[in-house]
């Protein structure tokens, strides 16, 4: 008998037989999620030995010209049309103009192929567009990145027929049809599987002629675009009792478009989400009749619902709210940086104390890593990559990240960020954050659900092909590739036990690393992390199994880790790939600390709560052997990552690079107020400074002893006046808060706003100037 019949027939049939009762079964929904997609940089990191070379080799995400030139014409024209003041608290609504402007630029069509009159741009063009957006408005930035994500365009381009591409697609890209997509319900939120949503096959009348269709009844709500859209992509679930196209009464999660002016339909309400005007709203549809070739795809795709959905998620949710997070992190930097050098308390500015430099330190430090995954991510989208696994770990983790970021700015403002009116350039920002971290999949399900869950199946070496051989309805068949897999995954595991014992044991210094000058240490130890992250996937699917789903803390500590592996390798790259710049290094040895520290935490918790007590010890001697010894950034390199958001400069450039800028003659706009006031107040430091060695803090009594000249003077008080203006408030008239048509319709005739602070003299407000910020 040959050696491999002996072993598969003695050794792997029992193991085989266990192995069908202890590791999860795949459910339905579950199995087309993680067939939609494929996997990439995840995988490297779940092998436990990544190839840096592989990654560093990698193409960064660059712009063809055509998209450039959209960026610096289109885009920068449509931030100078929009009034986020305007839009939110008076008009209700985006302006008509700027709705005709989105629907001439196309910038509803910037995923549709060129083929069909749409723009056809990468996903890092379409990134970098909602980016910059987002940085002047969210609710255009909203309205503009829903057509472009989950949405009847990419699945008519994914999905759909020739014939409903040819129909659909040029009318989409012209702005003749506004589209909408309709998943969630009142029934059916995270579990969208739930929805009571349905369809009917059946016989019916369709512009005057009997044809084969569905019978639709729905209720959706959170429908974003839906108040005002002519055709809906819809979600439902489609029975088949007659079976008119096929043998099953239940056919499945189906996905159609649906003409918003049919019979039936209710339409049009609104929402108000946190606030935000964007449109938004319910909808309703009672036995409304559609042609069966209306649904996506026709009949083949009947029942494919979910798999439709998860496929063009597995590139969407990778493209628009991390990069309305990455803009938001980029943004509160760039306002609470110079924020935090114009104003002062205590007689020097607040960016000179440490508790601030602790806040700024951070946000510099987020807007860093933020951008580097969300380049890295589209760098990926646009070589053909479908990575769920790492569009999830994009989605949930921008949006936390900047949750922070913009809690930071809120408390380095203070009041200044409280105050609504058209001065306030952060209050929208902070209303607007839960929206992001709730849609496209809510960060808690993510966390504890899909970033290691379907991570672990998915991206794991052997993991699902040994599923897949336990579920093989032949037995023989099945066990054959079992035998393959599984012992495939013991030399793996082998090895990998091996090497995570002794990179943790020494250290790291065992562990591959390109040379990367000063950032070699850091791929040493995440090499270290990957290989102990690998060992206590495994030791955790061997021994609990189908119920490691159920233990979803311990899943999402899991899903923290790889998290901080993806994160913290994207971190690596963009330093790499932009020249490994000294300047910026602050900035990634603080997202490095940061990493380690949160992946030493989350082993040591994982060891405390490990089911099995005498394992978890056991991994801890492997994997940390003398504790989670990693402290996060130190105080030193936050200061550093600190003044780089407070000091004018290329590295300060290169990480707020591309957000929109105001005019710096909107006089009413506060964030041109502010950065008219810092780039003034950097420019007179060095005359400050002279008063400060001078030991002379007013200006006249400055230039009575000649310590600086008329001129200086004049710039002095300038820039006092600039500062006084930066950090004014709005303040109204009772009856504009009370009377409705002067808030919500804006009219003319009522009492207005006082947007234009009042001038304040240097005495009123006075100028001091710290010590230059060491470099």
């Amino acid at each position: 008998m040959p050696h491999s019949s002996f072993r598969r027939d003695w050794i792997t049939k029992p193991i085989f037989r266990l192995a069908q009762h202890a590791l999860p079964r795949l459910s339905d929904t579950e199995r087309e999620a993680i067939e939609a997609g494929d996997v990439w940089w995840d995988a490297e990191l779940f092998a436990g030995n990544p190839d840096w070379s592989k990654l560093l080799a990698f193409a960064p995400a660059q712009l063809a010209e055509e998209e450039q030139q959209f960026l610096a014409g289109p885009v920068e024209e449509l931030c100078r049309m929009v009034d986020e003041w305007q839009i939110n608290w008076e008009l209700r609504d985006l302006p008509p103009e700027v709705w005709n402007f989105l629907k001439e630029k196309k910038f509803f069509a910037m995923i549709i192929p060129k083929a069909y009159g749409g723009l056809g741009f990468s996903a890092y063009a379409h990134s970098e567009v909602i980016r910059k957006l987002s940085s002047r408005s969210i609710s255009t930035a909203c309205t503009a990145m829903v057509p472009n994500s989950l949405g009847p365009g990419e699945l008519l381009v994914q999905f759909g027929t020739k014939e409903q591409q040819a129909y659909w697609l040029p009318r989409l890209a012209s702005g003749d049809e506004i589209p909408c997509f309709g998943l969630t319900s009142p029934e059916a939120g995270s579990d969208a599987a739930s929805m009571t949503d349905c369809g009917v096959v059946c016989r019916g009348r369709y512009e005057g002629r009997d044809v084969l269709g569905i019978r639709l009844n729905w209720h959706k709500r959170y429908i974003t675009l839906g108040p005002i859209a002519t055709v809906m992509g819809l979600a439902f679930k489609l029975r088949d009792p007659d079976q008119l196209i096929g043998d099953r009464d239940e056919v499945g999660i189906t996905l159609a478009l649906v003409p918003t002016h049919l019979p039936g339909i209710s339409i049009g309400r609104r929402h108000l989400p946190a606030m935000h005007v964007f449109q938004n709203g319910p909808n309703w549809g009672r036995d409304v009749f559609i042609p069966m070739d209306y649904v996506i795809g026709g009949v083949a795709q009947a029942g494919k619902g979910w798999k439709m959905l998860m496929s063009a998620l597995a590139a969407g949710r990778g493209i628009s709210l991390p990069s309305l997070s990455a803009a938001g992190a980029a943004f509160t930097a760039h306002v609470s940086g110079a924020y935090a050098r114009i104003r002062e308390q205590f007689h020097v500015a607040i960016a000179r104390f440490e508790a601030i430099q602790e806040r700024l330190g951070r946000m510099a430090a987020t807007a860093y890593l933020l951008d580097a995954a969300r380049r890295m991510t589209c760098a990926a989208l646009d070589a053909g990559h479908h990575p769920a696994v790492i569009t999830a770990i994009m989605k949930a983790q921008a949006t936390e990240r900047m949750r922070i970021a913009v809690n930071d700015a809120m408390d380095v403002h203070g009041g200044k960020a409280i105050i609504e009116g058209p001065l306030n350039y952060l209050g929208g920002l902070y209303r607007g954050v839960p929206i992001g971290i709730t849609v496209e999949g809510a960060n808690i399900v993510t966390r504890s659900l899909i970033q290691f869950g379907q991570g672990a199946i998915r991206c794991h070496p052997y993991l699902l092909k040994e599923m897949v051989a336990l579920e093989d309805a032949d037995r023989g068949r099945g066990l054959e590739a079992f035998d393959a897999a599984f012992w495939g995954h013991v030399r793996h595991s082998t090895v990998n036990a091996l090497r995570a014992f002794g990179r943790a044991w020494t250290g790291g210094l065992l562990a591959p690393a390109p040379a990367a000058g000063a950032a070699r240490k850091f791929y040493r130890q995440l090499g270290r992390y990957a290989a102990a992250f690998a060992l206590a996937v495994d030791v955790a699917l061997l021994t609990l199994g189908g119920g490691l789903k159920r233990r979803e803390m311990l899943s999402a500590r899991f899903g923290d880790i790889l998290s901080e592996l993806y994160l913290s390798s994207a971190a690596l790259k963009r330093w790499n790939d932009e020249g490994r710049r000294s300047e910026d290094f602050p900035l990634l040895e603080w997202c490095m600390q940061a990493s380690f520290a949160t992946i030493a935490a989350r082993f040591d918790e994982i060891f405390a709560n490990f089911p099995i007590r005498p394992l978890g010890g056991l991994l801890r001697f492997f994997i940390q052997p003398l504790g989670p010894r990693r402290r996060g950034p130190s105080d030193r390199v936050t200061a550093r990552c600190a003044a780089i958001i407070t000091t004018p400069g290329a590295a300060r450039d290169r990480l707020v690079v591309d957000l929109f800028h105001p005019p710096e003659n909107e006089k009413h706009n506060g964030l041109a107020l502010l950065e008219r006031a810092f780039a003034m107040v950097a420019a007179v430091q060095p005359i400050g400074d002279r008063m400060q060695a001078a030991r002379v803090r007013d200006i006249d009594q400055a230039l009575k002893q000649r310590t600086i000249s008329p001129d200086e003077a004049a710039q002095l008080k300038e820039a006092a006046e600039a500062v006084a203006a930066a950090v004014a408030v709005d303040d109204f008239a009772p009856e504009e808060l009370t009377g409705r048509d002067a808030l919500h319709q804006g009219d003319e005739s009522s009492a207005t706003f006082q947007a234009t602070p009042p001038q304040a003299t240097p005495d009123e407000f006075p100028l001091r100037f710290p010590p230059a910020a060491a470099e």
